[in-house]
């Protein structure tokens, strides 16, 4: 059956009043038209409809025009210029983006779990009509593409435009419609037309039930419509919009409830007077009557005058009838001819005007009376029925009736299965297998206790079911209890739980474990997933890119999480259309953990896998107002491992690029996961490292360029590794970085250089009064909770070295920055900026905000000396700006002689370098200091 528009009403936005919110009040439509460059009222109209029909439970948030529109329940509103989500839709729920060609249309949101394809899809072409390269087409996709029947008139009832599932319900095509009259069209429909005319003066109505010239083609059954109308304001002017359904099997299923009559239950069709319009052949058998000669008539009298109650006319009936009649469910034992009781119920049939009597049992003595199992069964929380050996229904709870949609009297005394096939009620595996309704006489034995089924019930809804058969006792006779209207006890009684909603929040469980909240994307464990299965079903051909956005961090800090959530839903929708440019089922994106995402690309090679994510965020995100364009660090890897290394091999790759700055590139090579093996490996070392006393301290004098003498020495960090051999700092200090070791260790240095000095002015005495040692500290290591506040005492006790940091741990001019070097300074530390002029450090505003005393010029800067005409006039200019600041100067790496003279020639204070002293360890300091 193609499914109706809504019959709610609800008007179009008004911008012309700057309305922000239409709710629905009355039963008529206010159609405004729309202002200049915006769409139809139609497409606000359609949108709408098409919200309820698909996605009722949903909410849509769009571009329409120049506007931002939010439909939910009966409810329009206009938002802001962007489309932003609310909060509420990122805290929960899931969001589904409409998108095409990259452009984020729309999104639609449901706390019920993800919408149905259908919606994604109708929304989305509707949406991308409406843009402005799809304004000329917009009332063409309403029209022709909708997936209902519908159709466009003029004020004179002529046919404008119509679906194509309007003309397949009419069995008729375009020629045969298009410029005619609704009464050419459809002839014979006075009250159709009539109705048509109130929507043309105004009023949205709904149209009666008419049944169509011929029958269904497939089924014989007679064709019966039924819709609205409603005036409209589009492109073409005035009309009306009218909309239909097919409700064939609405009339189909109607006769078939009269059909449940010819049942061996006894039972009969009354008007209100109690007139027999029809009885069932088990009403029929009750009278005395010769074998062989027909039945006695009941139709078309009285029934209380029928000759199988005993002294009929039966007062008793008679009065039953009465009070049916009056609106009462009457019950009352009726003795009949032969002798028995017939248990009889009279009430109203669900149609106007008819009354249904029908027996019900309550036998006398029988080891269950079928009184009180109707009873237990009216108080399960299942559906409950119970069937007799033969497969025919004996007792139906209110629960099992209402399951399938029929009246429970209806169907005792029919089989089962009979039932079941006419009115359509198909049984479905778990998994989605048909399975066949089973014949009653051929079931196993014994028969299977308990098993999960899924129905689909009239009215094509779908629900998990758990089936339990439970044997019942032996088969009775009828005749033992004396009781007409009691049913055999043998068969079996069939209990049905619905576990729908079980199963539903156990699949949105399945779903959310293996999606990424935010974006609707696989998460790393849908990943996993994906590539177990292509390992499996395909092969391992293909590349998995992954990707980081350089600086997501300070990203999210500077947009907000909001507009930050809405360039990662954006940059979601971008992976998404890669992978349907793949082809169904060929890829899959995921988003791994914050900004970085991962894209499955099968049957792309790495290159090709990076050209081919480079080429789908080469194009601008939109955040707000403007277009942000983002960059990504992208590492590759080939599916050429199991699925956690490929995943792995992926991460060290982009790890890799992030290291070579903003937009780098990695290529997984099995060295990246040897250098990040060795990594952990040299981080385990470390830990040991300290209590080994496997750290050590050479010292690199300071000469003073005017007088010759030492001023100190620069403390330099080594670790003599037992396999590896005597390290640099530069090649175990980043590892430290990554835990307190590096605290830690800067402690050590620190201690052991405060240590050193003591000893060197002991040994040195008067020679060398100001001997002073330099350590390096990261600005970084000290901001931690433990780094400062665990040197203090030990500065306080010793009095503080002189301490380097580099140039560009001083870039960001923050307070915090500013009160560790004064802390520093009140502790007595002289503190210089280590490798000035770098291109990367070189922070001039920095020599006049913080606290210091010298700057060490870079060694590239001194080792171009003195040959680089351009390179001496910038040190030259360097120290004469650092000396009038107050500021000492030290030359680093100067190895030759005729470097330290020109230093000296150009004011440098002081200098180090192998010129000077290469590092020594305390010892050979302590000589080299004597022979000076």
């Amino acid at each position: 059956m193609t499914p109706s528009l809504s019959k709610s009403k609800r008007a179009a936005p008004d911008h012309l009043a700057g309305k922000r919110t239409v709710r629905t009040s009355t039963p008529h439509t206010s159609t405004v038209p729309a202002p200049a460059g915006q769409p139809s009222a139609a497409l606000y109209t359609a949108l709408s409809d098409l919200l309820r029909a698909h996605a009722p439970e949903a909410a849509l948030l769009a571009r329409v025009g120049g506007a931002v529109l939010r439909l939910e329940g009966d409810t329009l509103e206009q938002c802001g210029p962007e489309l932003e989500p609310p909060e509420e839709w990122l805290e929960g729920g899931e969001m589904t983006w409409l998108s095409r060609d990259g452009e984020l249309l729309g999104l639609l949101w449901s706390d019920a779990g993800p919408v149905s394809s259908t919606a994604v899809e109708v929304l989305t072409m509707l949406l991308a009509a409406s843009r402005p390269d799809g304004a000329g087409r917009e009332a063409e996709v309403l029209v022709t593409q909708l997936p209902v029947a519908t159709a466009w008139l003029t004020p004179e009832l002529v046919f404008r435009r119509v679906s194509r599932p309007f003309l397949e319900l009419l069995d008729l095509n375009d020629a045969g419609v298009l410029g005619r009259t609704v009464a050419e069209v459809l002839p014979g429909h006075p009250a159709l037309l009539l109705a048509l005319e109130g929507a043309v003066a105004g009023r949205s109505v709904r149209l009666p039930d008419e049944r169509l010239a011929g029958a269904d083609q497939i089924t014989g059954l007679p064709r019966w419509i039924r819709g609205e109308a409603r005036p409209y304001l589009g492109g073409w002017g005035a009309g009306v919009m009218v909309t239909l359904q097919d409700v064939s099997g609405e009339y189909e299923r109607a006769a078939r409830v009269s059909a449940l009559l010819d049942t061996r239950t006894p039972a009969a069709l009354l008007t209100e007077d109690g007139t027999v319009l029809h009885a069932s052949p088990g009403l029929s058998e009750l009278a005395p009557h010769l074998p062989g000669q027909p039945l006695p008539v009941i139709t078309g009298a009285p029934l209380w005058a029928w000759s199988g109650f005993e002294g009929a006319p039966s007062a008793a009936v008679r009065n039953l009838v009465r009070l049916a009649a009056g609106g009462s469910v009457a019950q009352a034992d009726v003795k009949l001819a032969t002798g028995e009781l017939l248990t009889l119920t009279v009430r109203r049939s669900s149609e106007s005007g008819l009354l249904v009597a029908e027996s019900v049992g309550a036998s006398v003595g029988a080891a269950a009376p079928l009184g009180l199992i109707s009873q237990m069964l009216a108080l399960s929380e299942d559906a409950a029925v119970l069937v007799d050996a033969a497969g025919r229904a004996q007792l139906i709870n209110d629960r099992a009736a209402a399951l399938l949609g029929v009246e429970a009297a209806r169907l005792v005394g029919l089989g089962l299965m009979r039932v079941l096939g006419e009115l359509g009620v198909k049984v479905f595996s778990p998994d989605g297998q048909p399975l066949p309704l089973p014949d009653w006489r051929t079931l196993p034995s014994p028969v299977p206790s308990r098993r999960e089924v899924l129905l689909a019930l009239p009215g094509h809804s779908l629900r998990h079911m758990e089936l339990r058969m439970t044997p019942v006792g032996p088969e009775g006779s009828h005749r033992e209890s004396g009781h007409r209207g009691s049913a055999p006890t043998g068969g079996l009684l069939l209990t049905l739980r619905d576990v729908t909603v079980l199963r539903r929040a156990e699949a949105k469980m399945h779903h959310d474990a293996r999606h990424d909240s935010l974006t609707g994307l696989r998460n790393r464990v849908g990943l996993r997933e994906d590539l177990a299965a292509l390992e499996t079903g395909q092969g391992a051909a293909g590349a998995l890119v992954c990707l980081n956005i350089d600086g997501f961090s300070a990203l999210n800090t500077a947009l907000g999480r909001v507009a930050c959530d809405r360039l990662l839903i954006g940059l979601a929708a971008r992976l998404n259309d890669l992978m349907a440019g793949l082809g169904q089922g060929q890829g899959s994106a995921a988003r791994l953990e914050g900004g970085t995402f991962a894209a499955l690309l099968p049957g792309l090679d790495i290159h090709e896998a990076l050209e081919a994510v480079q080429r789908s965020l080469s194009v601008p995100l939109r955040c707000g107002p403007r277009e942000t364009l983002l960059t990504f660090a992208l590492g590759v890897a080939p599916l050429d491992g199991g699925t956690e290394d490929t995943i792995s091999n992926a991460e060290i790759a982009v790890r890799h690029a992030r290291q070579q700055g903003r937009s780098g590139l990695g290529f997984y090579t099995p060295a990246l996961r040897a250098g990040v093996r060795n990594s952990y490996a040299l981080e385990e070392d470390l830990r040991g490292a300290l209590t080994a006393h496997e750290f050590t301290l050479l010292y690199q004098p300071v000469l003073d360029l005017r007088t010759g003498r030492p001023l100190g020495a620069e403390s330099l960090l080594r670790w003599q590794h037992p396999e590896l051999g005597l390290l640099l700092p530069q090649s175990f200090l980043e590892v430290a970085g990554r835990s307190d070791l590096i605290t830690r260790i800067g402690e050590w240095v620190v201690e052991e250089a405060l240590a050193s000095r003591a000893r060197v002015r002991a040994e040195c005495g008067a020679a060398l009064p100001g001997w002073q040692v330099s350590v390096n500290l990261s600005l970084e290591e000290l901001r931690r909770s433990e780094g400062l506040r665990r040197l203090l005492p030990l500065l306080s006790a010793q009095g503080a070295p002189d301490i380097e940091v580099t140039a560009g741990s001083l870039l960001d001019n923050s307070e915090e920055t500013l009160g560790l070097l004064e802390q520093l300074r009140s502790h007595g530390a002289r503190l210089s900026v280590d490798d000035f002029g770098d291109a990367v450090g070189s922070n001039l505003s920095a020599l006049t905000r913080f606290p210091l005393t010298a700057i060490k010029l870079h060694p590239t800067l001194t080792s171009r000396l003195p040959g680089d005409p351009r390179v001496v006039t910038l040190v030259e200019a360097t120290i004469d700006l650092a000396h009038r600041l107050g500021l000492k100067v030290v030359a680093v790496g100067v190895e030759r002689s005729e470097q330290l003279d020109i230093l000296r020639e150009l004011g440098c204070d002081a200098a180090q370098g192998y010129v000077v002293c290469p590092p020594l360890p305390e010892a050979a300091l302590l000589a080299w200091l004597s022979e000076r």
